[in-house]
């Protein structure tokens, strides 16, 4: 407990990352519309969007806490004044940003997930079948077969 105050900071900063996105992982679990628990979809839609905001929360703490230590070693390392170790930055900073990133993009994608189940009907598709006239499964039945090939089969087709 006798580090600097921005270690301890950082510390408590990733502790609750931590913490916040392991609870937004549980919950994105619930939200799923594959488990049979959390309700009906409008409420997985919720608690799926719950979780969301737990991720940016998440990535959040964590980019801070990457950005504030980053800070710390930048602003000693070109100090003339400070002569201690000094140190330089590492590949665990470039994991955290980007872990970070990561996490807050994926509860952006997850808080996107509550407006999918609107009450707007959605427009369907309808099949019209094929479009062309001879399939490869009818046979034709003629008393005299034709020597031509099909003109959609010439030789400048496969070009």
């Amino acid at each position: 407990l006798s580090l600097t105050g921005y270690i301890q900071a950082c510390r408590g900063l990733m502790i609750s990352a931590v913490c916040l996105g392991f609870f937004g992982a549980v919950f994105g679990l619930i939200g799923m519309k594959c488990t049979k628990v959390g309700g009906s979809d409008q409420t997985k839609a919720k608690i799926a969007c719950l979780s969301g905001l737990m991720f940016i929360l998440s990535g959040l703490c964590s980019m801070t806490s990457c950005s504030l230590y980053a800070n710390r070693i930048t602003s000693e390392f070109f100090d003339p004044s400070f002569v201690a170790q000094k140190y330089e930055l590492g590949a665990a900073l470039f994991i955290g940003w980007a872990g970070a990133s990561l996490c807050i993009i994926g509860g952006i994608i997850l808080c996107f997930s509550i407006s999918e189940n609107s009450n707007s009907a959605r427009r369907g598709y309808a099949y019209n079948g094929a479009t062309s006239v001879m399939s490869s499964r009818t046979k034709v039945h003629n008393s005299v077969p034709d020597k031509t090939p099909p003109k959609h089969f010439d030789k400048n087709a496969y070009v």
